[in-house]
């Protein structure tokens, strides 16, 4: 069993959903999470509350508690690819994110996610991730350090004041001529079926990216992607609207079968630069990896 060395948060609603105690709360909302793993957790005194009191299968709902837990799983995978700090002061810190590690703890990922390595490697257990990148994507992140300052830096990413710029590797028929041309997509971005899926639907556009051809080579591609919105999975599905879907994508356009990481194989995806105005200093930032995808060569790790 691999457990969390830190605890996940999350503040009940303010409209309680129908519940009488904090245990039926955390029932509907994790539906994926057997009863009696919760019933069990509680039990062993694994649920607390903001000052550290336990929670009790017996405590009352209360809009906006912060009720605090630890993740579990029965087996971990470990990742075998390092995460580099390329910056760091007072209030923030970047790092670069390789290929198959999460962000953050999610599904069967614990402790083997970049903000708990961090936070090991650093001392730092207060560091928070101010944005997300989907695990099979590679590239910078932006952490807060400092609690004081981090809502700031969260109303950056909140307001789109964060200039992002990916690149992206597709497959592309041998007779296009794409070096130069630019495309900007916006529609409209909902979820699917199976629930981690997105798809476009009709309706008021909620995704808009501006993606450009940098480079091309007999069968792919290379292109820049600046997303101006922030929707889940948007480059991905905006490349396959263009109709040239990321290299390695085992979502889009069709979802592959449930399989093991091939580490040969990522997804071609680099979170490649942000851009933005210091909100604490007011001077100009902009951070970029040294990482870097190519037609010529498709796996870096």
């Amino acid at each position: 069993m691999a457990i969390s060395e830190y605890p996940s948060k999350l503040s009940l609603p303010q409209t309680n959903p129908g519940v009488a105690t904090v245990l039926e709360y955390l029932i509907i909302k994790f539906p994926y999470i057997d009863a009696q793993i919760w019933r069990q957790r509680i039990a062993d005194g694994k649920v607390h509350c903001h000052d550290g009191s336990l929670i009790t299968a017996q405590s009352l709902f209360q809009s906006q508690l912060r009720v605090y837990y630890y993740r579990e799983v029965e087996s971990e995978p470990s990742i075998p690819f390092k995460e580099t700090i390329l910056f760091q002061d007072q209030h923030i810190l970047v790092a670069y994110k390789p290929h198959f590690l999460a962000v953050t703890p999610g599904g069967i990922y614990v402790n083997e996610c970049l903000q708990n390595r961090l936070r090991r490697n650093t001392g730092i257990d207060t560091l928070q991730a101010l944005h997300r990148l989907d695990r099979v994507t590679a590239g910078l992140v932006m952490f807060s350090v400092n609690p004081d300052t981090r809502h700031r830096y969260h109303h950056l990413f909140e307001t789109r004041q964060i200039h992002k710029t990916y690149q992206a590797i597709a497959k592309i028929s041998g007779d296009e001529n794409l070096i130069g041309q630019k495309w900007e997509i916006k529609n409209r971005i909902v979820k699917s079926e199976p629930h981690f899926r997105m798809c476009v639907t009709e309706g008021k556009a909620n995704s808009h990216s501006v993606i450009r051809c940098l480079q091309q080579s007999t069968q792919k591609a290379l292109f820049e992607l600046n997303p101006v919105t922030g929707k889940t999975h948007q480059l991905r599905v905006h490349m396959q609207t263009l109709g040239w879907p990321i290299l390695n994508d085992k979502y889009y356009p069709q979802l592959q079968p449930l399989s093991a990481d091939n580490y040969s194989a990522p997804l071609q995806l680099l979170a490649k630069e942000l851009q933005f105005i210091d909100p604490v200093t007011q001077r100009p930032r902009c951070f970029s990896c040294d990482n870097h995808l190519s037609v010529k060569e498709t796996i870096k790790i």
